[in-house]
């Protein structure tokens, strides 16, 4: 494979905590100087193609500026998820007052890690994950990376290999990513790496006691270590007419292609729920040309982001359409579909269709051994450790915040694959404290959203820019600490705001009530 190379910079063109894109031949570079060090790594993000130059440098790190992936930039090493991928890493030289860099002709511009090989007379261990979402899809490879070369079964329910459940709401829903993207990996990948899936194969008992999987089937698996990741089922309407034809809820790549069908044949649609999966299917189905109304009892997301917020996001959907109703439905009436949802202040609408998202509940009727949660979720510590080689991540999972000590349950895409990576090094034997920080987003319309941290309350919020321009940050304060913070069009910002919340850094209120801060070049000191 032929060697491009470029001179792409001058020595002093970069100062230390710099970067810049550049370009080798027709490749996109990502060209960074640090501790008077030239380096040189693939330029976008391996989850969404994100420009890393937007992005922030912390130390030896680079965050991606969109769903705030965390590189090593020395070896491209990807250290939090939510991709899968490493980056490529290219040659850097000086010669003189010249920066040359060097790219291999054709070179991918992802890099799978390393992984170890399958070797039962090394390591006889069997370790199985239950679940193939986001915590059980990175857990599996972690595993592998990680350097455990015994036995992994990688056990769920569905139909379908591992994949990116974040899109069946947003670009899949509305035909921007084919069907084929939607997996995160090939059947070959997996049985190259000898991780063995088993699809749709239900559990009916973990006993702990034992470390036994008893299956629908019939089949028993004994592990040695088990990480439950079996995610959340969406919680069902309990009135008249619930299962009724055309009534749905989304969970899996089935229920968005349910809905996806259903929709082709309907003029209007009920939403039941101002949840991010339902105002997200809100956003899909009015852009599918359906009339959608959506039912709350309250402003969405009031609870989680403020009423400010809340109003923002209502007043995005209403200008492109959908329409709200307050109410509480009391039955669903249809003769062979659903026809109409009735609330009880007799409101009667119209529907050819009804899409519940009114959250999701922990999947754990199974487990026995161990005592749940009030909300039947996983108690585990700070290590993601349940009890003696049982585990658990994601959705399931009351976790401790390593901030505030106070519980915590996280229903998110990326939180679930940063503990499915944390719970797999401390499986094998490589105690790793859960000490990230959360992130989440979504887009509505083309209103996007950035949520990083995590509070359940609040004592006060402060608001960097107008929330009318749509272009902002909002802290949320308790005991005179950031706890979180949500964003919109201030991307580079947002992603420093994470890596200053790991880094325990994030400035006093006092300095964001002042204004006139800049949290980028506040992490460049305190990083750099």
């Amino acid at each position: 494979m032929q060697l491009i190379e470029a001179v792409v910079a001058k020595v002093n063109d970069l100062q230390d905590g710099e970067k810049r894109q550049v370009t080798v031949g027709d490749k996109d570079v990502l060209l960074m100087r640090v501790n008077g060090t030239f380096h040189a790594v693939g330029a976008y993000c391996t989850h969404y193609q994100a420009p890393l130059v937007e992005g922030v440098l912390s130390g030896e790190h680079v965050v991606c500026p969109w769903h705030n992936a965390y590189f090593n930039i020395i070896t491209g090493d990807q250290l939090e998820p939510p991709g899968l991928d490493s980056l490529p890493c290219y040659q850097v030289r000086v010669e003189g007052e010249d920066v040359i860099v060097s790219v291999k002709e054709l070179a991918s511009d992802t890099r799978t890690p390393v992984m170890a090989q399958y070797n039962s007379s090394a390591d006889g261990r069997t370790f199985v994950i239950l679940g193939a979402g986001a915590a059980g899809a990175h857990a599996a490879e972690t595993l592998r990376t990680a350097g455990y070369q015994g036995r992994v079964m990688m056990v769920t329910s569905d139909e379908q290999l591992p994949y990116d459940r974040t899109w069946l709401s947003k670009d899949y829903f509305i035909g921007q990513v084919a069907k084929e993207q939607v997996p995160l990996r090939s059947s070959q990948f997996y049985k190259d790496h000898n991780i063995e899936v088993l699809l749709n194969k239900q559990a009916v008992k973990v006993d702990s006691g034992t470390k036994t999987i008893t299956f629908a089937d019939g089949d028993t698996i004994n592990y040695d270590a088990l990480l439950l990741a079996t995610g959340g089922k969406p919680r069902q309407l309990d009135v008249e007419g619930a299962t009724l034809p055309n009534v749905f809820t989304l969970r899996s790549f089935a229920d968005s292609d349910h809905i996806l069908a259903a929709a082709e044949q309907s003029q209007q649609a009920v939403v039941v729920g101002s949840s991010f999966i339902g105002m997200e299917i809100a956003s899909g189905l009015t852009q599918l040309g359906v009339k959608v109304t959506v039912v709350s009892p309250d402003i969405p997301f009031k609870k989680i982001l403020g009423e400010e917020l809340g109003q923002i996001f209502q007043k995005v959907h209403q200008e492109n359409g959908v329409s709200f109703q307050t109410g509480k439905i009391t039955k669903l009436q249809g003769n062979g579909k659903v026809e109409a949802v009735i609330l009880d202040n007799g409101i009667n609408l119209k529907a050819d269709m009804v899409v519940v998202g009114i959250g999701v509940q922990p999947a754990t009727e199974f487990i026995s051994g161990i005592t749940l949660t009030k909300d039947k979720s996983v108690p585990v510590d700070e290590y993601l450790c349940a009890a003696d080689g049982l585990y658990a991540a994601g959705d399931i999972a009351s976790f401790p915040d390593w901030r505030t000590g106070e519980t915590m349950r996280i229903e998110h895409w990326r939180v679930a694959a940063q503990q499915g990576r944390i719970a797999a090094y401390n499986m094998v034997g490589k105690p790793t404290k859960f000490r990230t920080v959360p992130v989440f987003w979504t887009m509505q319309f083309k209103f996007p959203l950035r949520y990083v941290g995590h509070t359940q309350e609040w004592d006060e919020i402060i608001i960097d820019g107008k929330l009318s321009d749509r272009s902002f940050i909002i802290f949320y304060i308790k005991d005179n600490q950031v706890l979180a913070a949500a964003s919109s069009q201030r991307d580079t910002q947002t992603a420093a705001i994470t890596e200053l919340m790991r880094l325990n850094q994030m400035p006093h209120p006092d300095v964001l009530r002042q204004g006139n801060f800049d949290l980028v070049k506040l992490l460049e000191v305190t990083a750099n």
